[in-house]
């Protein structure tokens, strides 16, 4: 069945890089817009950075010039640069069968990854 796989997550000192993948098993990603979502306890899911078949990414304010998001054949990257604690929260990845220009609309999006912890602590 259609699947995502994430991995990369983890502990990190204020300042650092991480770099969170993606596997999509089952899915040809070239047909789908992807995103990346996180969740801090307490808080709603919010959308970060998303990406459609063209490319074109959009970011949200809080990790605009951090965060990088790519896709290399099947597999979903977010690179996170210049980490801060309230980047901490469970990251996940997720795709939505679309030709259209990407959203960080969670409720916009199909299928998800099960989700990756990344604390940022000294």
């Amino acid at each position: 069945q259609l699947q995502l796989v994430e991995s990369g997550g983890g502990l990190v000192q204020p300042g650092g890089s991480l770099r969170l993948s993606c596997a999509a098993q089952h899915m040809n990603l070239d047909y789908y817009a992807i995103a990346w979502f996180r969740q801090a306890p307490g808080k709603e899911r919010e959308g970060i950075s998303c990406s459609d078949n063209s490319g074109s990414a959009n970011y949200a304010n809080s990790v605009k010039g951090r965060f990088t998001i790519s896709r290399v054949q099947n597999t979903v990257y977010l690179q996170m640069n210049s980490l801060s604690p309230e980047d901490t929260a469970v990251y996940y990845c997720a795709v939505r069968y679309s030709f259209r220009p990407c959203v960080l609309d969670r409720w916009e999006y199909d299928y998800w990854g099960q989700g990756t912890q990344v604390t940022v602590s000294s």
